[in-house]
């Protein structure tokens, strides 16, 4: 039997379409997961098995998270690694990492999932890479449909140790033919392509300095055979360039465009030193890129040109990277950080706040290869937040440009999700899982994991 959800009296309902469409007192009527009219609350139907009065509220749609590491929620400021740039940082908790069980894999995704929801994302991916004992990507996308979110899950993966003269220890690494193998059943298994789908799987090898140019090829190759999207980090750091130059010959980019690991249905994440030609090259074969703005000032990777690959044609959306190089999982606060950082160089206008919400919605949509999510319109999936705009951290700003105060003031939590056209946030409070609960479990498992004490 179809389900109906009617949203109205919404303040400012904004759409994000192309025409940037907005509507005062605004509503959204939704049967099943999909909504079906949109406008003016007057000229939408006044019934529905569920209705939800928006006063006072801004509404979008949700946000898109392209890039992060749910299990790294365990790990998170780590003293160690507090100052540390990224292979340092990594060789400080691979040994951690490896430590990781099922349960461990299940508690972190639901941890960074609650984190994210709560901060307006209902859309994300996860590129976990290190499957250590018994640990599968299955424990992770189990936990998330318990959460209710849409989620693309990559099957990660490392196979270059350090005695083949990779930056991993060779106990965190995989045989490349199990790589292989497992990504073919994920794929079989779990993948679907269908419009409204809230379970994809995206093929994910991590890195140059953890993986053979022979498992990048087989991988992208593999992907494309199944038409699923592939996912990589790129570019993120100088050394990484200088690994890829002793290594390969190459600059990272240059070795991705040799691997074929250019194109419409991959994605990289960071993209932050790149030649002018590179940034052409991206853009022209509209290869997708993940900007992690938050990581790359902890890790004091540099400022990835995310305005001039944007311009360039490449399809650019926002990621949240590992919460132990952000240290959070808040979306909307991600959408603050790049819009802040792009102004850093001296430009008060490098990146507008409507820029940046268009990175966090449309342009992830873009990024996950997506056209049912991003923006709010009949036949779009019925995935929406909302902000009260009566708050303190939006007063004295929301009434002069209520959808620029969610980027320039202190990012709030939604007040309001709607993912799939179901309620899973409601007055700041998840309903699918119990948090206090939540918190308590996750604890227990980061200090055990740290102290090496999970078994």
């Amino acid at each position: 039997m179809m389900k109906t959800l009617l949203l109205k009296h919404a303040t400012l309902l904004v759409s994000m379409d192309d025409n940037g469409t907005t509507w005062n007192d605004g509503g959204i009527y939704v049967e099943d997961n999909v909504i079906r009219q949109i406008g003016p609350t007057p000229e939408l139907p006044q019934e529905a098995d569920t209705i939800i009065d928006a006063s006072d509220m801004i509404v979008l749609p949700g946000l898109v998270n392209t890039h992060h590491h749910f299990y790294q929620t365990l790990t998170r400021c780590i003293p160690e690694a507090q100052n540390a740039t990224l292979f340092h940082w990594l060789r400080t908790l691979y040994p951690i990492w490896a430590r990781l069980t099922p349960q461990a894999i299940a508690v972190s995704t639901r941890t960074a999932i609650a984190e994210l929801m709560l901060s307006g994302c209902t859309t994300t991916s996860d590129h976990t890479y290190i499957w250590p004992n018994g640990s599968r990507i299955d424990d992770q996308i189990e936990a998330a449909q318990t959460m209710r979110i849409r989620f693309h899950a990559t099957r990660g993966s490392m196979s270059v140790g350090e005695s083949k003269g990779g930056l991993p220890p060779d106990s965190v690494v995989e045989d490349e033919e199990t790589i292989l193998r497992d990504s073919r059943r994920v794929i079989e298994e779990y993948h679907d392509s269908s419009r409204y789908s809230m379970l994809r799987i995206a093929l994910a090898p991590c890195s140059p300095f953890s993986v053979s140019p022979d498992l990048m090829r087989e991988s992208i190759a593999l992907a494309r055979s199944y038409g699923v999207q592939a996912h990589t980090h790129l570019a993120e750091t100088l050394d990484e360039a200088e690994y890829c130059k002793q290594h390969f010959g190459r600059s990272p980019v240059e070795l991705m465009e040799d691997l074929g690991w250019l194109g419409g249905d991959v994605w990289h994440a960071h993209t932050v030193h790149l030649s002018s030609t590179e940034i052409e090259q991206l853009g022209k074969t509209r290869t997708g890129a993940a900007h992690c703005p938050s990581s790359n000032m902890r890790l004091a990777s540099g400022i990835a040109p995310v305005m001039q690959l944007q311009q360039a044609g490449a399809r650019v959306g926002l990621g949240v990277d590992g919460s132990a190089s952000n240290d959070s999982s808040h979306l909307l606060a991600e959408a603050r950080q790049a819009m802040l950082l792009q102004r850093v160089m001296g430009n008060p206008g490098a990146m507008t706040a409507s820029q940046a919400l268009w990175m966090a919605t449309r342009g992830g949509a873009s990024v996950l290869g997506r056209d049912d999510i991003g923006y709010l319109a009949p036949d779009m999936a019925a995935d929406f937040i909302g902000f009260r705009l009566n708050t303190l951290e939006l007063s004295g700003g929301a009434v002069h440009d209520a959808p620029a105060s969610l980027i320039f003031c202190h990012p709030p939590h939604v007040d309001l999700s709607v993912i799939n056209g179901m309620v899973c946030v409601l007055n700041k409070e998840l309903i699918h899982a119990d948090l206090t609960e939540l918190v308590q479990e996750q604890n227990r498992v980061a200090w055990a994991l740290v102290r090496d004490e999970l078994r």
